[in-house]
């Protein structure tokens, strides 16, 4: 019998034994509570019980068997190991049935059960960044030990040369060079762009949709301004590419100035364009947060609309809009199809941005996908790049962190 299909007979029956848990868990409570017993918690309330006591364990015993199967490469039988799980549901299901008692509180167990299911999601979350941390790390050493992590972060030239022939044996790499600083130059110019692009037009959006649109445009308005976040990144990239980059040229060359079609500013207005929709719905979530006796108090004591706008909700939604401008940021340092078919792939330091350049995350997808051996030093560079790049997001995170609660410490002093 295939895998797919135990898995399926697995869950149709774990689901079936979950369905008689409730409705014999809530059949047993209401007996009990009818005949004149106090209980601590509702009949559908025990039944839920059952139905974590029954189903719970189960889940709990084959995601385990499946993690060590893919942590330790050990071969456990499937219909085995799925058996036994609906062996230790139909325990649970008695254990549970037990349990439904006038003396038991089910509401504060289904809560102790809730609470460790966020623990463990929020675990599994920190786990999982370690090991994405981690599995960056041990191939970044690998590069590291192969050329210099000084001239790999300060270099100037980004050459990878014949590092493909001395990875196969036919030469010593001596013409590779890995200097980073035009990709993360590249990188930084594109993202400034899309981020002059997005927060001035977010924000204001956002301005607009929360303190002054009527109810009926702003039903149409964010509907329609998030649209935009579910475009596919490519279908942005050929509009960076067909449209933006070519009008560019032609406005550059109106003014007496050399542009090329791949530039770095059409793909930093298009991502800019792209990341709108974060920045303006969630700042318009946030500035719908601040209490209207704010606003009021403020109207109240002489200021107008848009001094109240200014000197009231801004500064108690700024915490929000630099989360929001954040996220966008993030969204834009690790963009890659826009800039691919709109900036190019050569690396080039400079800060013209009508000029060709690239991005780290291009650089990476280079190195990831061509034929390559994966011991080559330009393949263990994407490593490299990629442990770089995320210490640059983590401080970038940090640095929002600590601007984040001097706002919020400043707004509360100054409404003392």
């Amino acid at each position: 019998m295939q895998t797919n299909h135990i898995l399926m007979i697995f869950c149709s029956v774990l689901l079936l034994l979950g369905l008689a848990a409730f409705f014999v868990g809530r059949s047993k409570a209401t007996r009990v509570r009818a005949s004149g017993i106090a209980m601590h918690a509702q009949p559908d309330q025990y039944a839920w019980f059952a139905v974590v006591s029954t189903a719970g364990p189960a889940i709990l015993l084959s995601a385990l068997g499946a993690f060590v199967m893919l942590l330790l490469g050990s071969e456990i039988p499937t219909f085995s190991l799925l058996l036994l799980s609906l062996a230790v549901a139909l325990v649970g299901l008695g254990v549970g049935m037990k349990f439904i008692r006038s003396d038991f509180h089910a509401r504060r167990a289904i809560e102790s059960v809730i609470l460790w299911v966020l623990a463990g999601a929020a675990t599994i979350s920190i786990l999982t960044t370690l090991g994405i941390l981690i599995s960056i790390i041990g191939e970044a050493i690998n590069f590291f030990q192969i050329h210099s992590f000084w001239n790999f972060i300060t270099g100037t030239t980004w050459a990878p040369g014949n590092s493909f022939l001395a990875a196969a044996g036919r030469g010593d790499g001596s013409g590779a060079e890995f200097g980073s600083v035009p990709l993360f130059a590249g990188t930084f110019m594109i993202t400034a762009i899309a981020m002059a692009v997005a927060v001035p037009i977010g924000l204001l959006s956002a301005i607009y949709m929360a303190e002054f649109a009527p109810a009926r445009v702003r039903s149409v308005a964010k509907p329609m301004l998030e649209v935009l976040a579910g475009i596919p990144t490519v279908v942005y990239g050929f509009f960076a590419a067909i449209t933006v980059a070519p009008f560019i040229v032609r406005l550059a060359d109106s003014v007496g100035l050399d542009a090329s079609f791949n530039n770095a500013l059409a793909p930093g207005i298009v991502m800019g364009i792209m990341i709108i929709p974060f920045i303006s719905s969630l700042s318009d979530d946030v500035i719908n947060a601040v209490p209207d006796s704010m606003r009021q108090g403020s109207l109240a004591l002489g200021m107008t609309k848009g001094e109240t706008i200014r000197d009231v909700v801004i500064p108690a939604a700024l915490p929000g809009v630099i989360s929001a401008s954040l996220l966008g940021m993030s969204r834009a340092l690790g963009e890659t199809m826009i800039v691919v078919m709109a900036a190019g792939m050569r690396p080039n330091l400079t800060i013209n941005p009508l000029e060709e350049m690239t991005t780290v995350t291009v650089r990476i997808v280079a190195a990831m996908t061509g034929d390559l051996e994966f011991d080559s030093a330009e393949t263990l560079s994407a490593f490299a790049l990629g442990l770089v790049l995320f210490v640059v997001t983590l401080s970038l995170n940090l640095v929002s962190v600590i601007m984040i609660r001097r706002f919020r410490n400043k707004y509360r002093v100054n409404n003392l």
